[in-house]
């Protein structure tokens, strides 16, 4: 584990060192995501509606290709009380430019859990995330994104039940 986040240091170190372009910003949005159960769970599974907002850097390494760095608060989960989860993320997405106005990007994001059940959810998690990004203006822009969890969030071992994220998240932002 440490090796992984000595590595991770080290490239986004070096990714500043080589960068052109440094742009910072904010970005806030809406959630809507769930948990997807295997076995399919025996109770009802609806999704929850929530938010997120945070800040960002992007490294700009060409002019088609950047770096996303970013830190985000995102209230998640499903919509019940004991299947609510709420965590603090690091989403780092590798974006390509497609025109002035539309960017594409994909990579991982790594969450630290912040919500109140706090034996039953695991502490870490990581996921993939993909979005799409449109600049209405120099600074200002929309996006869409969906993340999709790697792995069983439930934290107990006494059961053979999985759930793992899905969030489809809505966003605005502000190139500062």
């Amino acid at each position: 584990m440490k090796k992984n986040i000595l590595l991770l240091v080290f490239g986004c170190f070096t990714i500043i060192g080589f960068s052109q372009d440094i742009l910072y910003g904010i970005r806030a949005g809406v959630n809507v995501s769930n948990l997807d159960f295997k076995p399919d769970p025996t109770f009802s599974n609806q999704h929850r509606n929530g938010f997120v907002f945070g800040g960002f850097v992007d490294y700009g390494i060409t002019e088609k290709f950047s770096v996303l760095l970013e830190l985000q608060y995102s209230a998640e989960g499903a919509n019940a009380d004991a299947l609510k989860a709420d965590y603090i993320q690091m989403p780092i997405l590798a974006r390509f430019g497609f025109g002035d106005k539309l960017k594409l990007g994909v990579g991982p994001m790594a969450s630290l859990k912040t919500w109140e059940n706090k034996d039953t959810f695991s502490t870490f998690t990581y996921a993939l995330v993909g979005g799409v990004e449109y600049m209405i203006t120099d600074e200002l822009f929309i996006d869409s994104r969906v993340h999709y969890g790697l792995i069983d969030i439930l934290d107990d071992d006494t059961t053979t039940i999985e759930a793992t994220n899905m969030t489809f998240q809505f966003g605005i932002g502000l190139k500062i």
